[in-house]
């Protein structure tokens, strides 16, 4: 097994630490997530806390690792009987993102409950991390379904496996610690809010700072075990402070000073629900036991309001997270006790620091766009310079847009699919390992076989080529491939307000529906390929923000970069269907023929079968109807960017067109 790196060796990444450390003090604390960019030692520390936490006492033999002080009464290894006992380290079990559900939770074996009416169970991650650490790496790119059960199982404190009538339960209350890059998309509100805390982390631009990475990473690599061992007393000090912080907790006094701080604070930045309350309530207690004090300071409710708060704080995806500390420091001061006078450090106890403040960039009302010169809707010069960014008007909630068909790709909520979640819609031979058992089905292919099998008693003789597997339809996630046209004509002020805001609209949708996106963007003589496919909608938005207009209108070189987009995408994720979504009033200028070659581009698509709608951003008296043309030439529909508001679009993309040869 390999040495692991040693916690206190880590350089920097105070607030990460602290935060660890505090659920080690108090697991009740609820976890912690970890963002930021890659390669600032995210997993490192985390998977350098396990060796930090304190040992526990386990039933001997228990696979559920239950306490023998109080084991669960409903363990499926029970009942225990007294006094046999043994002590090991807490287990930090790592959860894969591709994992599947029977990893996650255990499986039945089914072949055995049908034949035998034997219970025989092989447990799950979640049964492994009972009382220890539970760590998702890339947390935000879990599935779906995995989610789901998460959630259940940190909400119950258990974890529940049924399969067609038989049941297993057990125990499974773990420290989840999740570590993300925002740039690969965002987590969902729902498990976001059940991690206790959250941090921010990023690599340091101080020179001797990073060369005091660089330089323990080497000797590291150079000799672990060596390494460790120079660490030693570092980490046996630090060990010792947790389990005399663990020894304290119970004596820390959180009086009503301090608990009307906390209560006003988050009225104050307006979190949902009650969790945050109880969070910063645990937070500052555990901030006072690590710091040996047995009274809670308004520096600990301030602490656990940087690390508590960030991330209940988000409405939507591309809400940046962080705190307003100077508001924080208004409200403390506000609800503090009369005889309290001192304001307490910049930063909590153990060298937490705080919460980093956000990143200062420009926000989007710093930058007007200049006016522009012509009437909105009226053709461009074909020279026309390039114009400053405008900001997207006010995003609106859009109604589904789906892909016609049934597909097979991954878990969703946009478009149908054959899934192992949903409903039942039928029945096949299992291809590979059993996982939804169709009972109907299976009692069909046995039942003919039982004299010939000999039966002779009440059960059922059942044998593996008589099991069925389920299948289900349910939802999937889907690209969407957003093809935007910047070009002159689109430049009038209000109308790229207008433009961006739906597209805004159309990509809040996308995150809740779990999609990937793209970006195309054509203008000038050429396209570009403005975000790549990715899980990250808030940097779609954050490119769409930022996008000028100006120039001619390279439509065809548009479609033909989003066809490539495509290809290459197809060969990536081949199971994943995609929805181009292309925004332009229809024009196409520059260069021999451009109409022309533009619908040459489109039928393109509508020979492979991609589904597709064309936004009609087209204005003034006077409309050509040059975007209901594309979208024939795409196989697709086009719908009018005033159509995209309230209940109008809502047969949208279930009228979409053309792609009914990829229908299963």
């Amino acid at each position: 097994m390999t040495t692991p790196f040693p916690f206190t060796a880590v350089v920097g990444q105070d607030d990460l630490r602290l935060a660890l450390l505090l659920n080690a003090v108090s697991p009740a604390v609820g976890g912690v997530l970890v963002r930021g960019e890659k390669g600032t030692a995210k997993s490192t520390a985390v998977r350098a806390l396990s060796a930090l936490v304190p040992h526990l006492d386990v039933v001997s033999g228990c696979r559920f690792s239950c306490d023998p002080a109080a084991p669960d009464p409903a363990c499926p290894d029970g009942p225990h009987e007294p006094g046999a006992f043994e002590t090991r380290a807490a287990r930090m079990v790592e959860l894969p993102v591709g994992a599947s559900e029977d990893r996650l939770v255990g499986a039945l074996d089914i072949e055995r409950a049908l034949a035998e009416g034997v219970k025989a169970f092989e447990p799950g991650l979640l049964a492994d991390a009972h009382r220890g650490i539970l760590y998702v790496d890339e947390v935000n790119l879990l599935h779906d379904h995995l989610v789901d059960l998460l959630l259940d199982a940190a909400a119950m404190g258990a974890s529940y496996v049924e399969r067609e009538g038989v049941s297993v339960r057990h125990a499974a209350r773990f420290l989840l610690v999740g570590t993300m890059n925002p740039e690969e998309g965002e987590l969902r509100p729902q498990l976001l809010d059940r991690f206790g805390l959250t941090v921010e982390v990023a690599a340091s631009r101080e020179p001797d700072q990073r060369v005091e990475v660089v330089r323990r990473r080497l000797a590291y690599d150079d000799d672990p075990d060596g390494f460790a061992v120079r660490w030693a007393g570092e980490e046996a000090a630090v060990r010792r402070r947790i389990v005399t912080a663990r020894e304290l907790l119970p004596s820390v006094r959180l009086g009503d000073g301090a608990l009307r701080q906390i209560a006003a604070t988050c009225a104050a930045f307006e979190v949902d629900g009650m969790r945050a309350d109880i969070v910063m309530a645990r937070t500052a207690t555990a901030l006072a036991a690590w710091a040996g004090r047995t009274e809670v300071l308004a520096e600990d409710v301030r602490q656990a309001a940087l690390l508590a708060l960030p991330h209940r704080r988000r409405r939507n995806p591309f809400d940046a997270p962080g705190l307003d500390e100077d508001k924080l420091d208004e409200t403390l001061e506000e609800f503090a006790e009369p005889e309290d006078d001192d304001p307490g450090p910049e930063g909590g106890p153990g060298g937490g620091g705080g919460q980093p403040a956000p990143d200062e960039g420009p926000q989007g009302g710093d930058t007007e766009a200049r006016p522009e010169a012509g009437e909105d809707g009226a053709p461009q010069p074909s020279g026309a310079g390039e114009q400053s960014a405008v900001r997207a008007s006010e995003p609106f909630r859009a109604k589904v847009l789906s892909v016609p068909g049934i597909g097979e790709g991954a878990a969703g909520r946009r478009s149908r699919a054959r899934t192992e979640h949903g409903r039942t819609t039928g029945a096949r031979r299992p291809r590979g390992a059993l996982t939804k058992l169709h009972l109907a089905a299976t009692v069909q292919a046995a039942a003919p076989h039982q004299r010939a099998r000999g039966r002779s008693g009440r059960g059922l003789v059942v044998r593996r080529d008589d099991l069925r597997q389920a299948t289900r339809e349910g939802r999937e996630g889907n690209l969407v491939l957003f093809v935007v046209d910047a070009s002159g004509s689109m430049a009038a002020r209000q109308r790229m307000s207008a433009v961006k805001g739906a597209v805004l609209s159309l990509l809040l949708d996308a995150y809740q529906r779990r999609d990937k996106v793209g970006l195309v963007t054509f203008r000038g003589s050429a396209a570009d390929v403005a975000l790549p496919p990715t899980s990250s909608v808030d940097a779609a938005a954050a490119r769409l923000e930022s996008l000028p207009t100006g120039g001619r209108t390279p439509l065809a070189a548009g479609l033909l970069r989003a066809h490539d987009v495509l290809r290459v995408e197809r060969l990536r994720d081949p199971a994943r269907r995609a929805l181009v979504v292309l925004v332009t009033d229809g024009r196409a200028t520059g260069g021999p023929e451009p109409v022309a070659l533009a619908g040459r581009a489109a039928r393109l698509f509508a020979a492979d079968g991609t589904a597709s709608v064309v936004v009609d951003c087209e204005s003034g008296p006077v409309r050509l109807g040059l975007a209901g043309q594309l979208a024939g030439e795409l196989g697709g529909t086009a719908v009018s960017l005033d159509e995209l508001r309230a209940d109008s679009i809502a047969g949208l993309v279930r009228d979409v067109q053309g792609t009914s040869r990829r229908a299963a």
